[in-house]
């Protein structure tokens, strides 16, 4: 095919780096990929914190899960949706509604996926960091973030010292419907849970033996970060 499909098809999440930092010129790249990501509305509301104080990164990754890669990688950013930049220039705008909730996270989402996949295509490699919404009103503390910004997610990033395989994905006959929603295929999902669970056996050394379907009916048996909604309204989020 080409390059860049080549790159979106060998998406592995890295959690082990070599001590290889990034050149400037590198992070200015993957930063100019992220800038040129789709924007709903030329809104542009996300704000990029990078973490280069070596104590600041240890309490992220302690308030994430104890996830050591946080500290360990060449780069930490701290991904944020951000209307406080839109009041600044604009006091009397009207934010806090629910579906610039939306925007501020899709927005954001796209952002950091240019910049992955930007990183990828130079020999990086990356994992996201879910877990600093383990403890969003820390983080937020720790990164003196005002009204109207809230941190979404952490990325690591850096030279790979690890091959992992490549996580099999559902396959295309699950996730594409045509004109309209269409039910499930069992036997499509029993062929998928057979390949997880073999991917998992063979990463882990047979130490995990879980098929997709055990995964999610194990992941969504209870509500995950409750406390997020009253947070979210903390910062003006979500409030109308």
């Amino acid at each position: 095919m080409n390059q860049v499909i080549d790159t979106l098809l060998s998406h592995r999440s890295i959690r082990k780096f070599s001590d290889e930092p990034i050149s400037t010129e590198q992070l200015a790249k993957i930063l100019d990929c992220a800038r040129a990501a789709s924007s709903s509305s030329f809104i542009q509301c996300t704000s990029v914190i990078r973490i280069t104080d070596s104590n600041k990164r240890a309490k992220l990754a302690s308030l994430a899960g104890n996830q050591a890669y946080v500290e360990e990688a060449a780069e930490f950013l701290v991904w944020c949706a951000d209307f406080n930049r839109h009041l600044a220039i604009k006091p009397d705008a009207r934010v806090g509604y629910t579906e610039q909730t939306l925007i501020g996270a899709v927005d954001t989402a796209l952002m950091a996926q240019n910049a992955m996949v930007a990183a990828e295509s130079m020999g990086l490699g990356g994992v996201y960091i879910g877990g600093i919404r383990n403890n969003p009103d820390k983080v937020s503390e720790l990164l003196e973030l005002p009204q109207q910004v809230v941190p979404l997610f952490g990325m690591c990033l850096g030279y790979p010292a690890q091959n992992p395989e490549i996580k099999p994905r559902l396959p295309v006959s699950i996730l594409l419907h045509t004109d309209s929603y269409q039910e499930l295929d069992t036997i499509e999902l029993a062929d998928y849970d057979r390949d997880v669970r073999e991917y998992y056996l063979t990463r882990t050394g047979g130490n995990k033996d879980m098929s997709w379907s055990e995964q999610i009916g194990e992941t969504l048996s209870k509500e995950a970060r409750p406390f997020m909604k009253t947070f979210l309204k903390s910062k003006g989020f979500n409030i109308l």
